[in-house]
């Protein structure tokens, strides 16, 4: 008698195993899968710890100050000052959008009204990525957004910003440094030099890139190969050298003459100048002398600002939060400031000058597809 069972061919098992066995291609697929799955993790821990040094920064200060001195200070302003305050302010901010609104210009002719918008939404997004250089790499993206121009003009007039920008901050802050180098203690001053550094080489190598195309790629190579080598932040710093803008010949051409126009450069200057040492000068060497604690020679005060602050590039804390606030009390406790005048005025300068235009910035921001612009950036 025959079983009721058919018997398997073999042929027809030796495929249904075949068929179980997961493909080359499968298998690249799930490895890509948790590849970005295990960078996804790292990034949301990056961010989680760029928030915790920013959140243990600023404990450090309010640990080290006395909470009911300041309080006292900070009510013993009177009305005047405060309107001084105010003024000094709305005039940082017609600076602040003026360096955007001359370039602009210096294309097409542009509305101070679009100027206001492209500034505060890029202040905005500064806050939101690691540092000011992720920041600067969206710009192009908020230009073409809001203006007419096409994408090359766009990231002729974004590069151009950023190189004029990062170049300015690092003569200045490699001023400031020399000059009170043997007052600032070794850490403080190493940091320092490091920025200093890092907004030269950003500010030259985007110069480079606009006005000498043929080059440009051979130095950013090298560069990263170098700045890869240096301990503890190499491989950020390097990859912030691949979020500077890049060129195309027709951009680099528009960047040239850009560059070269006296009627783009030195206004852009001036109110580069406004915005970040004129102006934030006046109001904290104001409030100094009405928290009693006097500054001098007052004349240097901008250039400590400047120099105070530049520890913002590096990619510490979103915007630099906490971190620019403890350099700059060090900064200045270390100049003969008292520690709780020169917390109260860094904070009272950094949420006017920094915290508020983000804080406004926002706003716009929200009409804008945020994640698909920082996905261009990269």
């Amino acid at each position: 008698m025959t079983n009721g069972n058919t018997p398997s061919d073999p042929a027809d098992s030796a495929e249904s195993e075949l068929e179980n066995v997961p493909s080359k291609s499968d298998a690249n697929h799930n490895n890509q899968m948790q590849r970005e799955k295990l960078s996804r993790l790292k990034q949301f821990a990056l961010k989680i710890l760029k928030y915790g040094i920013a959140v243990g920064a600023f404990a450090y200060i309010l640990q080290e100050i006395d909470h009911q001195r300041i309080i006292t200070l900070l009510a013993s302003l009177d009305v005047i000052v405060l309107v001084a305050i105010i003024v000094i302010t709305i005039l940082e901010f017609g600076s602040r959008f003026s360096s955007w609104h001359v370039l602009l210009n210096g294309q097409n002719k542009t509305r101070f009204l679009t100027a206001v918008y492209i500034d505060l939404v890029i202040k905005s997004i500064n806050h939101v990525v690691p540092s000011k250089v992720s920041g600067h790499s969206v710009a192009p993206v908020v230009i073409h957004h809001y203006t007419d121009t096409d994408w090359p003009e766009a990231v002729t007039i974004a590069g151009l910003n950023t190189a004029l920008y990062a170049i300015l901050y690092g003569t200045i802050t490699l001023i400031g440094s020399g000059l009170l180098a043997t007052k600032l203690p070794r850490g403080l001053l190493v940091i320092i030099v490091l920025s200093t550094a890092m907004y030269l080489t950003a500010g030259i190598v985007v110069l480079l890139a606009g006005r000498r195309l043929d080059s440009a790629s051979v130095v950013f190579s090298r560069l990263q190969i170098f700045i890869k080598r240096l301990p503890a932040v190499g491989e950020k710093a390097a990859s912030l050298v691949s979020k500077l803008p890049s060129f195309t010949s027709e951009s680099a051409a528009l960047f040239r003459n850009l560059s070269a126009n006296p009627t783009v450069v030195i206004p852009y200057a001036l109110a580069w100048a406004g915005t970040l040492m004129i102006f934030p000068g006046l109001r904290v060497w104001l409030l100094f002398e009405k928290l009693g604690s006097t500054f001098t020679p007052a004349w240097l005060l901008p250039l400590v600002l400047v120099m105070a602050y530049s520890v913002t590039i590096l990619p510490l804390t979103p915007g630099g939060v906490g971190v620019a606030e403890a350099s700059a009390t060090l900064v200045f406790v270390s100049l003969g400031v008292s520690e709780e005048v020169a917390v109260a005025a860094i904070l009272i300068d950094r949420s006017l000058g920094v915290y508020l235009p983000a804080f406004l910035g926002w706003f716009p921001m929200m009409n804008l597809n945020l994640a698909d612009m920082i996905n261009r950036a990269r």
